[in-house]
C-alpha cells in the first residue's frame, strides 16, 4: 500500500505537456461518434488529473515545510505555468461547449460541466497570462510571509498558530499579551501586507479590464463558479444577517462578558468562553486521532472505511510547527484517489473542529472520487463548506470522547461561534465587493472601509487602544482575501445549511444522515442551489430562512444555563 511519502513527483515540462494536450484535443474534435467523443474526453481527463496530481503534491509538501528549497522552487514553477495550464483547460472547454454531440455529452456528464465550462471561458484569455502569473506570485508571497512568523513570547519563539492557546488563558493579561503579540507580527509587516494586497487588487482589476469587464467583481464570481445566483442575491443575504444575526451575536457577547466576569469586553476576551476555562481536548494529537478513529467507526460504515483509508496512507499532517503555513485545508490527489488534510493543531478545541471540518471535506471527496469528471470531485465552494460544517455537527454525540466532562461547554461554544461567525463572514464579503468596486483606493481607504464595516457587523469590538487593529487592518490576517478573492460568503451560506442539518439530525438522525451521505456522493455534479434542494434544505437566499434557522439556534442556546458551564 502506497503512503503519501511514496507518491511520486516529477516536474512536468510545459512544452511537452502542451503538445500532448493539443493531440488529445484534436482527437476529440475529430470524433465521428458520441462514443468516440466520450472516450476522448476520458483520456483528456486522465491527462488533466495527472497534472493536477503533480500540482497538489507540490502544494502540500511546500505548505508543510516552507523551508524545503526543492518544493518551494517547484511551487514557484507552478505559479509560473499555472496560467498556461489554465489556457489548456480553457481550450478544452471551448471545443466541449461547441461539440456537435453536446446534447449526448450533457446526458453523459451532466449539464453542470457545461455551465462550469462557460464560466471558465469567460474568465480567461491568453492576453492575461502574464497577469495571472503575477497574481500567483503575490498570493504565494503572502502565504510565505505569514508562515515566516516566529514571535517572541514569554521567553520562547512561537508560530502564530502556537500562540493560540495563550489567547484562551484564564489570565486576562496573558490573553491580552498573546493577542497583542499576534497582532504585532502583522503590524511589524503592515507595509508589506499593504503592498502585496495593493498589487493584487490592481493586477486583478487589470485582468478584469482586459477580459472586458468594468471591475473584478464579476470575474471573481465567474472564478468561484457561482452558478444560479448573483451579487444582488448575496447583498440581500447580507442584509438578512445584519437584521437577524448581528443583534443576537451582540447579545451573546454581552452574555459572555457576564459569564467570564468582565465589565468591559475587549478583543482579547473573545476567545475566552468560560470563567472556569475553555473546553480543550484531553490528550495529545495522537490521542485525538485515536478517538477520531473510534468516532468515525461508530458514526457509519462509510466514515469508518474513509478514516482508515486516510490513516493507513498517512494522508494527514496536523501539528503546528515552525516553517509550516498557517491555517487548514483539504485537497484531493487525483491519481491516487486520495484526499489530504492539512492543519495546525495547537492544543485547543480548534483541533477537534479541524478533525471534523476538514474531514467533512475529505469524506465528501472520498465519497465522490469515482465520478469520472475532475470538475465534480469537489463541488463549488459554498456547497463544499456544507459538507465540512455539517460534519462538525453530525459528530456532536462523540464530543465526550475528546472533552469528557467539558463536552457541554464545547457544544455551547461551538454553536455560539458558528452563529457569531456569520456577521464577520459577510463583512469580509462586503469588504471585497467594496475593494474591487474601488480599485483606486489607497491602503488607508481600504482600512477605513473595514472600520466602517466593523461598526455595522461587529459593533461589540473594542480593541483597547491597539493602534494597528484600530486602524482597520484586522482583515490582513484573513488569507482568503489575498489568495482566493470572494471565497468567504461561501462559509456563511454553508453555515445556514449546516445549522439545518444540526436541527434535523437531532430530530431524525437516520434520515438526516442519509440526506448528507447522498449530498456527499453527488460531489460537484450539480450547482449549489440544486444540491441544497436535493439535500432537502432551505436555500439561504429564500426570504425568512436566516431568521427561522437563527431562531432555532437561539432557542437552544437559551435553554442552556451557560453560567453553570
Amino acid at each position: 500500500m502506497l503512503q503519501f511519502d511514496d507518491y511520486s513527483y516529477e516536474r512536468p515540462l510545459l512544452g511537452d505537456e502542451q503538445a500532448k494536450f493539443k493531440e488529445l484535443i484534436k482527437v476529440f474534435t475529430d470524433s465521428q461518434s458520441v462514443e468516440g467523443a466520450i472516450d476522448s474526453i476520458k483520456r483528456i481527463n486522465e491527462f488533466r488529473n495527472r497534472l493536477s496530481t503533480l500540482f497538489n503534491l507540490v502544494y502540500i509538501r511546500s505548505s508543510i515545510n516552507t523551508k524545503d528549497e526543492f518544493y518551494q522552487k517547484e511551487r514557484d514553477y507552478f505559479d509560473e505555468i499555472e496560467p498556461e495550464l489554465k489556457e489548456m483547460d480553457t481550450d478544452f472547454y471551448k471545443v466541449l461547449v461547441k461539440s456537435p454531440f453536446r446534447k449526448a455529452l450533457e446526458k453523459q456528464f451532466g449539464s453542470q460541466l457545461f455551465q462550469i465550462a462557460d464560466f471558465e471561458i469567460k474568465s480567461f484569455s491568453p492576453e492575461i497570462i502574464s497577469l495571472l502569473q503575477k497574481e500567483n506570485k503575490l498570493a504565494s508571497e503572502y502565504s510565505k510571509l505569514v508562515a515566516s512568523a516566529e514571535v517572541e513570547f514569554q521567553g520562547k519563539t512561537y508560530t502564530l498558530a502556537q500562540l493560540g492557546p495563550f489567547a484562551q488563558s484564564k489570565d486576562r493579561e496573558l490573553r491580552k499579551q498573546a493577542i497583542t503579540a499576534n497582532a504585532g507580527f502583522f503590524a511589524e509587516h503592515e507595509d508589506q501586507f499593504d503592498s502585496i494586497y495593493d498589487q493584487l487588487v490592481k493586477t486583478r482589476h487589470e485582468i478584469a479590464i482586459k477580459l472586458g469587464f468594468s471591475n473584478f467583481v464579476e470575474v471573481g464570481y465567474l472564478r468561484m463558479q457561482r452558478i444560479g445566483y448573483t451579487p444582488d442575491m448575496v447583498k440581500v443575504f447580507r442584509k438578512q444577517v445584519r437584521k437577524s444575526v448581528v443583534p443576537l451575536a451582540t447579545k451573546l457577547y454581552e452574555k459572555q462578558a457576564e459569564r467570564i466576569d468582565v465589565e468591559s469586553f475587549k478583543f482579547y476576551d473573545e476567545n475566552f468562553k468560560f470563567k472556569s476555562g475553555n473546553a480543550k481536548p484531553g490528550g495529545s494529537p495522537e490521542w485525538i486521532i485515536e478517538n477520531g478513529k473510534r468516532m468515525y467507526a461508530e458514526l457509519s460504515d462509510e466514515t469508518n472505511e474513509f478514516f482508515n483509508f486516510m490513516l493507513d496512507r498517512n494522508l494527514l499532517d496536523l501539528e503546528a510547527k515552525k516553517g509550516k503555513e498557517a491555517g487548514g485545508y483539504c485537497t484531493f490527489i487525483e491519481d491516487y484517489g486520495a484526499p489530504f488534510i492539512f492543519a495546525n493543531f495547537n492544543g485547543t478545541s480548534g483541533d477537534v473542529d479541524v478533525l471534523t471540518h476538514e474531514a467533512g471535506h475529505a469524506f465528501q471527496a472520498y465519497s465522490s472520487r469515482a465520478i469520472d469528471v475532475p470538475e465534480y470531485i469537489f463541488p463549488t465552494s459554498e456547497s463544499a463548506e456544507i459538507h465540512s460544517m455539517s460534519m462538525e455537527f453530525f459528530t456532536w454525540p462523540w464530543m465526550e470522547l475528546f472533552f469528557k466532562e467539558d463536552a457541554d461547554k464545547y457544544k455551547y461554544a461551538h454553536l455560539t461561534d458558528g452563529l457569531q461567525f456569520l456577521p464577520y463572514g459577510v463583512a469580509v464579503d462586503e469588504f471585497q465587493h467594496l475593494v474591487y468596486e474601488n480599485p483606486e483606493w489607497t491602503p488607508k481607504e481600504r482600512r477605513d472601509a473595514w472600520k466602517k464595516l466593523e461598526k455595522i457587523y461587529l459593533p461589540h469590538l473594542d480593541y483597547d487602544g491597539n493602534e494597528y487593529l484600530e486602524s482597520g487592518a484586522f482583515w490582513q490576517r484573513q488569507g482568503h482575501i489575498y489568495e482566493v478573492p470572494f471565497y468567504y460568503i461561501d462559509y456563511t451560506l454553508a453555515q445556514i445549511c449546516a445549522f439545518q442539518f444540526w436541527k434535523k439530525s437531532r430530530e431524525d438522525h437516520d434520515t438526516s444522515w442519509a440526506d448528507y451521505l447522498n449530498l456527499c456522493k453527488l460531489g460537484g455534479s450539480k450547482s449549489f442551489l440544486e444540491l441544497v434542494e436535493v439535500a432537502n434544505l432551505r436555500s439561504p437566499f429564500d426570504e425568512g430562512t436566516v431568521e427561522t434557522v437563527i431562531g432555532t439556534i437561539e432557542a437552544w442556546l437559551e435553554s442552556v444555563d451557560d453560567q453553570a458551564l
